[in-house]
């Protein structure tokens, strides 16, 4: 059964008095190449769009669709990268922290309350509330999902014109078949993770 995000909890947090909330998602944690990209979205309370669910059960017309629409109706949004040098440097999680943080400073609204998906992520000297599966039933967690992940397809796509042996238009940074054999051919690009293990 496919449950859609609802304002449930940002309307009970708003009758508590909390007028700004964000919610905040990232994407690219899995892939082996490119940045990991978080973003942060201030959504009027109850303003439903089409189409806002998790990220990865949308087309991508259906998400670029939404990604308009979000960034058009949002009190404010921003959106981070955290590229793969640094990724290598401090680690995935440390990196996907990194990219959060940066996301939600660069708003220019304060949000009072900030919802994040998973479990972990936490900012210090921040009221946050971490929602496992977030994407999936807070509205405003599920607009971020989609402005991530819109964001680093898009930057992927560039990439791609740039190192076009590896294909990233289509595979995004992730191990698929045809990506491993373009690593076996070509050798790491210089926007892979070199931490990551890829058993060639």
């Amino acid at each position: 059964m496919k449950v859609s995000p609802t304002f449930e909890l940002e309307e009970m947090l708003r009758r508590g008095g909390i007028e700004f909330l964000a919610g905040v998602d990232e994407a690219g944690r899995g892939p082996v190449a490119g940045p990991v990209t978080a973003a942060a979205v201030i959504l009027p309370v109850g303003e439903y769009i089409r189409n806002v669910r998790d990220s990865k059960l949308l087309s991508q017309s259906q998400r670029e669709s939404a990604a308009a629409a979000i960034k058009e109706k949002a009190i404010d949004f921003a959106v981070a990268h955290v590229q793969n040098d640094t990724i290598d440097r401090i680690n995935i999680l440390n990196a996907t922290r990194l990219a959060v943080k940066t996301a939600v400073e660069k708003l220019s609204v304060k949000p009072q309350v900030i919802l994040i998906d998973g479990k972990f992520l936490n900012l210090k000297g921040r009221t946050c509330i971490s929602i496992v599966k977030g994407d999936s039933t807070i509205f405003s967690i599920a607009a971020a999902s989609i402005l991530a992940k819109t964001t680093r397809d898009a930057l992927m796509h560039d990439y791609s014109n740039e190192f076009p042996d590896y294909s990233f238009d289509r595979n995004k940074g992730y191990l698929t078949a045809e990506h491993l054999q373009a690593i076996r051919d070509h050798g790491l690009s210089p926007i892979h993770r070199k931490s990551f293990t890829i058993q060639t």
